[in-house]
């Protein structure tokens, strides 16, 4: 919670601004930017912004604030956008989803044990469909009653970490600061054959290199992609490029490499003479920001285990220090 002179204050807007494209983005993260210096973009169309250092500025509160910012987005740029204003991100972000799109919505201090008990577990952000799931099948089906369930309880179903986490949010408590940060944007990365490439396998070895190669970099930068794109360069130097919505943000290489096969497998090229292949990890954000889905097969966290030690190595001893099996050798 925000404190200001001992008492917990509503300071955090959520800003979802609806469906725009990038350069509107940046022109709207700009306009909240006049308001407060601690903005924290969340690509592709939301933000969330520490309100404190301007509520004398301005004179108003946080929810009069919030209206300003929706009034100044619909007259310079036409825009809609619904706002969350809330002591912290979490129930300004749950407040801001707590209803149809447009609007103010706000979790003021004294009402947030309210706001939360009859939510469904599934609104608490960071709680996925599996967990959910697992959750319900105890019992704990609302916010309210996860909140009230016994930690050891909550330890044996999910975990030390994940079960303290998760109780915390369901009280309302969030700690995490809003860190000022410019919209993320991609990062991307190419093969060139040595020929023109008529093999499906080799164009797949190839895009295997090149998803562990961005999973890397963005583990190392801690971020995650939340798609995908394909570009396939041919020998009459057309090109098809192709987009995917990743199911969860991530960064591990696995997913990534089952996302570039689809779209490769996708676009049927048969015998196509391919020259280059490029893959563009799309929507950049702060990995400690994506919420991941908890995995109960303990194959996939062996494989993310595996995966943290091989990154320790290249780190340490350089990328040709482990690589995937099929990928080609750097």
């Amino acid at each position: 919670m925000i404190r200001a002179s001992g008492t917990t204050v509503s300071a955090v807007l959520y800003v979802h601004f609806g469906r725009c494209s990038e350069d509107a983005y940046t022109e709207l993260l700009a306009l909240l930017a006049d308001i407060t210096p601690v903005v924290q973009a969340l690509p592709p169309d939301a933000a969330l912004a520490d309100v404190r250092g301007a509520l004398r500025y301005f004179g108003q509160d946080a929810a009069g604030l919030a209206r300003l910012v929706r009034l100044r987005a619909a007259a310079r740029y036409g825009t809609g956008c619904t706002v969350g204003v809330g002591p912290n991100p979490l129930l300004a972000r749950m407040a801001a989803h707590d209803g149809d799109f447009g609007g103010v919505r706000e979790v003021r201090p004294e009402d947030v044990a309210r706001f939360l008990d009859r939510k469904p577990v599934a609104a608490l952000h960071g709680v996925g469909p599996a967990t959910a799931r697992t959750l319900c099948s105890y019992g704990l089906d609302s916010v309210g009653r996860l909140a009230a369930a016994p930690p050891a309880t909550l330890q044996r179903i999910l975990g030390a970490a994940t079960a303290r986490r998760l109780a915390e949010r369901a009280r309302g408590d969030d700690t995490t600061p809003v860190v000022p940060s410019a919209p993320a944007r991609s990062a991307a990365a190419e093969h060139r054959f040595g020929h023109d490439e008529l093999d499906p396998e080799q164009r797949r070895r190839a895009l295997l290199t090149l998803a562990d190669g961005l999973g890397f970099r963005m583990r190392t930068d801690r971020q995650v992609a939340h798609g995908l794109s394909l570009t396939v360069r041919y020998a009459d130097r057309s090109a098809t490029t192709r987009t995917r919505t990743l199911p969860e943000p991530t960064a591990h290489t696995p997913a990534l490499t089952h996302a570039a096969y689809a779209l490769h497998d996708a676009l049927g090229l048969q015998r196509a003479r391919v020259r280059s292949v490029a893959l563009r990890a799309e929507n950049l954000t702060a990995a400690e920001l994506a919420a991941r889905q908890l995995s109960f097969d303990p194959r996939e966290e062996r494989a993310r285990r595996a995966e943290a030690a091989a990154d320790r190595a290249r780190v340490r001893f350089g990328a040709a220090a482990a690589y995937p099996a099929g990928a080609v050798a750097a």
